[in-house]
């Protein structure tokens, strides 16, 4: 989730130590996972931003790399969206976006992700003169390289803008008709606040009939009756974020009996004060309540690491065992928008890496 309240530099991340096994460290990081709520230009280093920014003649705000990544500790929002739109000024060409994808699939492999589904958000793209299929041919070209060396499996879900009217939501939808098979669904991301989900019924209506996946960031900054709707009147499949959602029983109760995923990214929580400390968070109260959470890394480059970072953070905070960490890694793949075949497969090589450690 981007476009919200910031962490002051006065009040840093704060993490309570809980002195975490080597075993179970090490298995952390080495079992298979998938990520499911990544947004591609949050993925972006501040190297990579400085090459790119040299190859098109691109001035930057920032004297150097260095300066650029103090900066990511930003007090407000202007000055993180001065730092994001400064980073999204340098991708200009197919190539950037095949070489920023290509970078964040490397970091995944490294991180033992087997599958991403990767959300992009062209009018942020568009808006600047860049063409929809520039965008897209270099994200899903990188992908495709990732899938035929045996890395990582990944697809591509368009998320609209809510700050963004659905007018310019449902004209970005049409842009991309004609690119329906590099994508597999539509989402729906920026500020919550203000911008219920009602507010993009039509065009999710439309993505349906086009046989695309729907998703939806919900119950982050917003209350639980945004959840509700993004389920009763977009039809998702999945909630990105959602935890608000232990505010409402009856919610939960429904999200359990309809085995709702949820993808909550613990490291974005803390940074955007979702969350005051990690020691705080409810992703176990929410794995304890049966819902289907699992761990992501949201916009990785902005808010303090990518997936292995969040495990990581959120078991030295919380009072999570090893049988957490195999179900976060089952509904990892059971939460993910793959045939049941594969589901199962993933799903078995869990159950293997676990079964020889414990």
């Amino acid at each position: 989730m981007r476009y919200t309240a910031f962490l002051s530099p006065k009040h840093p991340i704060q993490v309570e130590n809980i002195m975490l096994d080597e075993q179970l460290r090490n298995a952390l990081q080495a079992m298979p996972k998938a990520e499911l709520h990544i947004h591609i230009e949050g993925s972006l280093e501040p190297e990579l931003i400085f090459e790119l920014a040299q190859r098109n003649n691109v001035s930057l705000a920032y004297p150097t790399v260095e300066a650029l990544r103090q900066a990511y500790a930003f007090s407000d929002l202007q000055s993180f969206l001065d730092i994001y739109y400064a980073g999204a000024s340098v991708l200009l060409t197919e190539q950037d976006f095949y070489d920023m994808t290509a970078a964040y699939l490397r970091r995944a492999r490294a991180d033992n992700v087997r599958h991403a589904e990767i959300f992009f958000d062209p009018q942020t793209h568009t808006a600047r003169g860049v063409p929809f299929a520039t965008v897209i041919n270099g994200i899903r070209r990188a992908c495709d390289d990732a899938a035929a060396s045996g890395a990582v499996n990944a697809s591509l879900i368009l998320c609209f803008l809510r700050h963004l009217s659905e007018e310019e939501a449902i004209a970005t939808l049409e842009e991309a008709e004609p690119f329906r098979d590099k994508f597999i669904g539509v989402g729906l991301d920026s500020s919550e606040l203000g911008h219920p989900p009602e507010k993009f019924a039509r065009v999710f209506a439309r993505a349906r009939e086009l046989g695309l996946h729907l998703v939806a960031h919900a119950g982050e900054e917003g209350p639980p009756a945004y959840i509700e709707s993004a389920l009763d009147i977009l039809n998702v499949e999945r909630i990105d974020h959602g935890v608000r959602s232990l505010d409402d029983p009856a919610l939960v109760e429904r999200l359990v009996r309809e085995q709702i995923p949820l993808t909550v990214c613990p490291l974005s929580n803390i940074k955007l004060r979702v969350f005051d400390v990690m020691g705080s968070h409810n992703l176990r109260r929410l794995l304890d309540a049966g819902l289907v959470a699992t761990v992501n890394s949201d916009d990785p480059a902005y808010f303090g690491g990518y997936v292995n970072e969040n495990y990581l953070a959120a078991f030295e905070a919380l009072p999570l065992e090893p049988r957490h960490a195999r179900q976060l890694a089952h509904n990892s793949f059971a939460a993910a928008f793959l045939e049941d075949e594969q589901k199962r497969a993933y799903r078995a090589e869990v159950d293997a890496f676990f079964d020889k450690l414990y």
